[in-house]
């Protein structure tokens, strides 16, 4: 189990997965940009960290501001939730190599099912009907 989650999303994505973390008893990490300084999920984590300014690529997409919260705050695990960088493979290794785990799919099956035509074969590949 893990002792403290960073939630690398925003709104009611990151206020499900911080109601889990806390119904698991889990301490929780909140990120936040300047446009959401005072939303109500913030209220609902152990932590929060501001990570800049409003536009996504300044924040939330900001893979290296997401990694030095990940070493400040402490955490042994990080929920991307959804969107933001939670399909990107490149990301999810990089979190796991900063000793993090990345919860959710492995940066392989991410990299893997990202691609429709590939994903596709593979399911085929498993005997999933294709219609």
């Amino acid at each position: 189990m893990f002792n403290k989650v960073v939630v690398a999303n925003r709104g009611a994505v990151a206020a499900r997965v911080l109601r889990a973390l806390y119904e698991m008893r889990i301490k929780s990490v909140a990120v936040y940009s300047e446009a959401d300084y005072g939303a109500p999920y913030l209220e609902m984590a152990n932590e929060t960290y501001a990570i800049g300014a409003a536009p996504a690529r300044d924040s939330y997409l900001n893979q290296e501001v997401l990694l030095e919260v990940f070493k400040r705050a402490g955490v042994d695990a990080m929920h991307p939730g959804y969107g933001f960088l939670s399909e990107n493979a490149e990301f999810a290794q990089r979190v796991i190599d900063a000793g993090v785990h990345f919860i959710g799919p492995s940066p392989k099956w991410i990299d893997a099912m990202g691609h429709k035509t590939r994903a596709r074969e593979i399911a085929a590949s498993h005997g999933m009907p294709m219609s």
